[in-house]
């Protein structure tokens, strides 16, 4: 099994299903009117491949050379890598790719680089004999193709791999790229100094080349300049990126300069050690003629890092300079801008006269509307009359004082009322005690009981006592 099949086999769900496998290698592409969501999802699977592959690095090139990261490289190459003892090669890798040409998530090398427009302006689509020449005339493994054919290779921009790497480069600048000067680059400084960001050891030149006409073309990012390798990215207050210049192009190559000698004098600055530990040990070891030697290295190592040391230096206090002085241009260029918008405001405003007739304008003005105020103020007040005004508070208070009256007489009537009911309970109350004490003397005549006895046994039966007095009454 080839490196990149194991990759995908790891990495891709679709890969990962023997009937899945099968579907995706088998020649789907009858699928296409019969079948359009299962071809769709074939298609959609391959394209989901061929982008982890190729941002992977697993996809051959024609030549054997660094891998490409962002370009896919089609042809006999990329069949032998996907074929499996099992199925074999994919009989429509071809139509999944022209799938993805017509929907621009692959875009031929050639005229990707060579187009002046945007990738994304709507205008910049394939033409239809350019999409039956690359499927026909380059793949040769769509319907019909020949064994030769299938050898011939062609080369695709992924497109969805280099907008994730212009996102991350851009992403890196931002913390980087700081000042004016620190947003210059040459190719070689580029390269040192986003490869960690992209995940790669180094960018392929193929992928250099795409990654910089994109962030410069389709992005409106950095200005590029081809002949001299030279990179600006736009700062955040501009617009657009500016061009670049020949200050550009020397402060790119002495950056370039000074980022060459830091690994140079590590290097030596490691020599050194190791030379010195060498002689060491062979002093300890009793060996003269290599300790000589190991010295005479040594020494020559240091002069060599004396004067590595003393250029980068002298190139990092020249840098202070330039960096200084492009600081000051823009400090100036923003002032002499700033001085330029006070002129065109105070211009605007007509000068120190014109504001002064305008106040003073004004405060005539605010002084009429004060004395029409109190013009109107004034003839309001004489309009008045005072009696009137008497009257009707004098009928407002009467109102007032009826409503209070008629309050106070509902409420005593409702207390009289209250007490009267009270009253005549009491009366009812005594009324009914009265007679039933007449009741009892008249059983107690009738059944000739003394009176005391009987009232002392009512007493006992109803559970009350009668008063001496009371039963005096009941016998007289």
């Amino acid at each position: 099994m080839t490196e990149l099949l194991e990759f995908l086999r790891t990495h891709e769900e679709a890969f990962r299903s023997r009937a899945r496998l099968a579907s995706l290698y088998s020649d789907f592409r009858y699928q296409k009117n019969s079948n359009p969501d299962g071809y769709q999802a074939n298609t959609n699977a391959w394209l989901r491949a061929l982008i982890a592959g190729t941002k992977a690095g697993l996809i051959p090139s024609q030549s054997g050379a660094q891998q490409d990261r962002f370009v896919l490289h089609s042809g006999e190459e990329l069949l032998r890598a996907l074929q499996t003892q099992e199925y074999g090669r994919p009989l429509a890798l071809g139509a999944a790719i022209e799938d993805a040409v017509k929907k621009k998530d692959l875009i031929q090398l050639k005229e990707f680089l060579d187009a002046k427009q945007s990738v994304y302006a709507k205008s910049w689509i394939p033409t239809p004999w350019q999409v039956v020449s690359w499927t026909l005339q380059k793949l040769g493994v769509v319907g019909g193709g020949s064994a030769d054919d299938r050898r011939v290779a062609a080369n695709f921009v992924v497109v969805a791999n280099v907008e994730a790497a212009a996102k991350a480069v851009l992403d890196q600048a931002s913390k980087i790229a700081t000042s004016n000067t620190s947003c210059i680059f040459s190719r070689e400084l580029f390269v040192s100094s986003f490869s960690t960001t992209l995940d790669t050891a180094s960018i392929s030149p193929t992928d250099l080349s795409v990654l910089l006409t994109h962030l410069s073309r389709d992005r409106s990012a950095i200005s590029y300049s081809s002949t001299t390798g030279t990179i600006k990215f736009k700062a955040p207050s501009e617009p657009q990126p500016t061009p670049v210049t020949n200050e550009d192009i020397s402060i790119a190559k002495l950056r370039t300069l000074m980022s060459s000698l830091e690994p140079q004098i590590q290097q030596l600055t490691a020599r050194v050690s190791q030379l010195d530990t060498k002689a060491r040990e062979a002093v300890t070891n009793k060996q003269p003629t290599t300790a000589k030697a190991a010295l005479r290295s040594k020494k020559l190592a240091d002069t060599q890092l004396s004067q590595r040391n003393a250029t980068l230096i002298q190139l990092e206090e020249v840098y202070a300079k330039i960096e200084q002085a492009a600081d000051q241009v823009e400090i100036v260029r923003v002032m002499e801008a700033s001085s330029q918008t006070l002129k065109r405001l105070n211009k605007q405003t007509g000068g120190v006269e014109k504001v002064q007739d305008v106040m003073e304008g004004l405060r005539d003005e605010m002084m009429s509307v004060d004395e029409i105020g109190q013009a109107i103020n004034e003839v309001s007040a004489g309009e008045v009359d005072e009696g009137e005004v008497d009257d009707e508070l004098e009928a407002i208070e009467k109102v007032e004082r009826e409503k209070i009256e008629a309050l106070e007489r509902k409420e005593r009537a409702k207390q009289e009322g209250e007490e009267r009911k009270e009253r005549e309970k009491k009366e009812e109350e005594e009324a009914e005690k009265t007679r039933q004490r007449l009741a009892e003397l008249d059983r107690v005549v009738q059944s000739g009981t003394p009176v005391s006895e009987q009232s002392q046994s009512g007493q006992k039966e109803a559970g009350s006592e009668v008063n001496p007095e009371q039963e005096q009454e009941a016998a007289t």
